[in-house]
């Protein structure tokens, strides 16, 4: 409260240590300036060199994925043109089964091809004529379709197939679609699953480096494929929550490229990424910082650690000499510090509150706003003093002068020890009523403090509040004569109490 009200240090020592820093760093921050443009124009072209890379490899699996999936979707399309002919239902097992699953031989890696009824029920098997029983009703993708018929073409979460066969571990998604009668009534699904050791034989055909990754991930965050593998289990492992993956799926775009740390493995990586057309799935190229920037970090180690050597010797040369003027600066201004408080409670001095007052009256004039002075006394202090002694009445004065301050909260404001046991507070912008509130704040405060021994009654106070605003014809000095008015009213009308002018 006081240290905003000190008056600055004069003469030119105050200006001469920012002067000196000033014309010293000019040099420094030019050779500064030319070094950092030149590392971080290097620093760029690596950034772009490997981004460039990165979204080759990822617009080469793009194509091979989106190629893929094409043909899966053929296939479906062909599966359920052929399974709502009515001329196949009357042909052999044997032809239907060739006519409902003639283009699936083009698909890669691909799995079981379904054609499931409206209960989730086999009614159609590529690897067998007569179907083996089972029921589907509570696949993701079969629910998917049954309740929403404009699902499209749907890619299940990743999955592993329900058998007692080597392939039993070997993980999986399909690719569905709705089957749907000529009045839009659901009445089946046709379903063809891919073996996702077609993503690894695909990634291994790619070289990415050292310590660099290669994903791809789902719309909701699911992880179908990774090279290498970070974690043991993450294949079908949701990581929707994770911040790059909660950045990547929310790129409106579907493209783009950041720096950021694996939540996986904890490195710093290069990540690019690339929607698969329109399909629920991105390609994710992270590529490892060191490999990326690791020739630009040694030369930017030599080149700064040149630049530095440069620059401190020239800072040192201007600390030698700024040093001593910044300990006479630092000295002058404790000295002012010193002048405009007072030494016993602490809070601001006479003289700090006629300057105060002062600037705060002008300040008021141009503003229009109102501005209120308090004037506080302790009462009975002279008496106080005669029983407990000098020593006993300065902790007084000192504990008054901290429950006043307490209560004066705004930077704006301004404590100041008027003289004896009186007390000064400056309210900048405050009028009659805020002004009373605080004075009653403080009056309140002072009567909870503590009791000497042999005390009967508490410490009290005595204020008196004057205000000025643009409807009164004031000077300052009448200002301060009402506010020691109202005080001295206060005293006569049996002291602890607050009395507006």
């Amino acid at each position: 409260m006081i240290a905003s009200r000190t008056p600055p240090a004069s003469g030119k020592t105050g200006r001469s240590v920012p002067l000196l820093i000033l014309g010293s760093l000019l040099t420094v921050v030019a050779i500064v300036c030319i070094v950092t443009f030149l590392l971080i124009r290097e620093h760029a072209n690596a950034q772009e060199s490997a981004t460039r890379s990165a979204t080759t490899i990822a617009q080469l699996i793009d194509a091979d994925v989106l190629r893929t999936v094409e043909l899966y979707d053929l296939t479906l399309q062909g599966l359920i043109a052929a399974a709502q002919r009515e001329d196949l239902k009357h042909v052999s097992p044997q032809i239907r089964h060739m006519a409902l699953f003639d283009r699936s031989t083009a698909a890669r890696f691909k799995g079981d091809i379904l054609l499931l009824d409206k209960h989730g029920e086999v009614v159609a098997d590529s690897s067998r004529v007569e179907p083996k029983p089972g029921n589907f009703a509570d696949r993701d993708y079969f629910l998917a379709h049954a309740f929403n018929r404009d699902a499209g073409l749907f890619i299940s979460r990743p999955f592993k197939t329900r058998c007692d066969c080597e392939e039993a571990d070997q993980w999986r998604i399909s690719f569905s679609r709705r089957m749907s009668s000529d009045t839009g009534e659901f009445i089946g699904v046709a379903v063809a699953s891919m073996k996702l050791d077609y993503f690894d034989q695909l990634f291994n055909s790619l070289d990415i480096g050292v310590d660099s990754t290669l994903n791809i991930i789902s719309s909701d965050g699911l992880l179908l494929a990774q090279k290498p593998y970070l974690q043991s289990d993450s294949i079908g492992k949701s990581f929707a929550n994770r911040p790059n993956v909660i950045r990547i799926l929310g790129d409106s775009g579907g493209n783009g490229s950041f720096n950021s740390i694996s939540s996986m493995d904890r490195r710093q990586r290069l990540y690019t990424y690339s929607r698969v057309g329109n399909l629920p799935l991105t390609v994710i190229v992270a590529l490892s910082s060191d490999a990326v920037f690791g020739a630009w970090q040694r030369t930017a180690i030599l080149i700064s650690g040149a630049t530095g050597v440069l620059c401190a010797g020239l800072l040192w040369l201007t600390w030698l000499l700024a040093r001593e003027l910044r300990l006479r600066h630092q000295a002058e201004r404790e000295l002012a510090q010193l002048a405009a408080t007072d030494a016993l409670t602490g809070v601001a001095n006479r003289r700090l509150l006629d300057q105060s007052l002062r600037h705060e009256w002008f300040r008021a004039q141009r503003s229009g706003k109102p501005l209120s002075v308090l004037m506080i006394d302790a009462d009975r202090f002279k008496a106080f003093n005669d029983r407990h002694g000098h020593q006993a009445g300065d902790r007084a004065l000192q504990e008054l002068a901290r429950v006043v301050s307490a209560n004066v909260r705004r930077p704006a404001d301004l404590v100041a020890r008027y003289g004896g046991e009186e007390f000064s507070v400056i309210l900048a912008e405050t009028d009659s009523a805020g002004a009373r509130q605080i004075a009653e704040h403080i009056r309140a405060a002072v009567e909870q403090l503590p009791r000497m021994d042999g005390d009967e009654a508490p410490m009290t106070v005595s204020i008196g509040v004057s205000t000025w605003t643009t409807a009164m014809d004031l000077s300052l000095e009448q200002l301060l004569f009402t506010a020691d008015k109202a005080l001295y009213q206060a005293k006569e009308g049996g002291r602890n109490r607050v009395v507006v002018a």
